[in-house]
């Protein structure tokens, strides 16, 4: 799975009164850090866990090179070496704290001096001025294969888009500096979604529906709600797994439960972003991932996992030339997703259908997708 972007909340211009609308907004939306006055560090751990960044060592992440104005302005030297920003910031990463440089680009010699400083550092926080893109661009490129992550200072959820998907990575995360908390709400949906690839879905035809007994089958409860279309990637074969729709829709028999996707047998894999994992692993408190019938892709947190024994059907798919399957809990409440994106019932299922799966041509070993002859009937 991607590594996942952060959104930090820019929160130490002003008083804590006025600061704690922005705090509050971020810790109840996601947000991965607070920015923010030392003095102001047990305030912000009072009302929620959440890692602050701050001059002075009792914040998680210490920042280095905001200046004596506190804004990051600085009259840089003639030889970067002689720098009391990165001489700090060596000393404190020498003695094991997390270090975050912060740098405001002017100008070309600002760029520089942000790219040294970066590499002294766990974050680099960095703030455009009139420009922003192309000063991004050349820190990415230029610390890309060093351990730093770079976080981009935004005021709008454009801004901070344009910042997640420069060049082909895109900064690590953005510290968002806005009073508008409608906006951080948007920053932070922006996130979630930009560390999550697109899974390409292709059409199988179904070849085969037949009921074979009981066994026991898992459910996923999410603590997140999905809309018809979505649900997760199951099969019995590593390569090739169908999507799976949540029961998002009402039926005559029960009311919708839109955070489930009854998944199938217990021995199925899902996958879990690069990797796949077998049903029954699955546990409260892990992440899980949701596709939709575009192929696009979030994070989910699991809630519950309920296994239990019910009869079964099983589910036969042509795709490329290969045959896949599955089994499902033979109930109309269960539903593939049909070439349209629409919920289609297990129970109405028959040969000739399209449905959507994921296939690749390579196998996977203990969840890795490998070049290698594996057979699975």
């Amino acid at each position: 799975m991607k590594k996942e972007k952060e959104v930090w909340i820019k929160a130490d211009g002003s008083t804590w009164e006025e600061n704690k609308p922005r705090i509050t907004t971020g810790l109840e939306s996601g947000a991965d850090c607070i920015l923010l006055d030392q003095k102001d560090i047990q305030k912000v751990k009072e009302l929620g866990n959440i890692r602050t960044a701050a001059p002075g060592d009792e914040a998680d992440i210490i920042i280095v090179g905001k200046g004596s104005e506190g804004d990051g302005t600085r009259k840089l030297p003639s030889d970067f070496e002689d720098s009391v920003d990165i001489r700090e910031a060596r000393r404190l990463t020498g003695e094991g704290k997390s270090v975050a440089g912060y740098a405001v680009i002017k100008n070309k010699r600002y760029e520089q001096f942000a790219a040294e400083l970066g590499k002294s550092c766990d974050y680099l926080i960095v703030i455009g001025t009139d420009w922003k893109v192309i000063p991004l661009e050349n820190l990415i490129a230029a610390l890309q294969k060093l351990d730093v992550e770079i976080i981009a200072g935004v005021q709008s959820a454009e801004e901070a888009k344009l910042a997640l998907e420069t060049l082909e990575h895109g900064s690590d995360g953005v510290l968002l500096d806005t009073d508008d908390l409608s906006e951080i709400k948007k920053v932070i949906a922006i996130r979630d979604r930009s560390g999550m690839e697109k899974i390409p879905l292709v059409k199988a035809r179904v070849t085969k529906v037949k009921p074979v007994g009981m066994g026991d089958r898992v459910c996923v409860d999410t603590a997140s709600l999905m809309v018809p279309g979505e649900g997760m990637l199951i099969g019995s074969q590593s390569n090739g797994m169908f999507l799976v729709n949540s029961e998002s829709e009402e039926s005559p028999y029960v009311a919708a439960r839109p955070f489930r996707v009854n998944a199938g047998a217990v021995h199925a894999y899902i996958r879990v972003g690069e990797k796949t994992r077998y049903l029954s692993e699955l546990a409260s408190g892990e992440d899980v991932l949701i596709i939709n019938s575009e192929g696009e892709s979030r994070q989910a947190v699991i809630g519950r996992v309920k296994i239990e024994r019910r009869p079964l059907m099983l589910v036969e798919a042509e795709v490329e030339g290969t045959t896949i399957k599955t089994l499902l809990q033979n109930a109309e409440t269960i539903k593939l997703v049909d070439g349209d994106g629409k919920p289609l019932p297990v129970t109405a299922l028959k040969e000739g259908d399209e449905v959507l799966v994921y296939f690749e041509p390579a196998a996977r070993h203990f969840g890795i997708r490998i070049e290698e002859t594996i057979i699975e009937k």
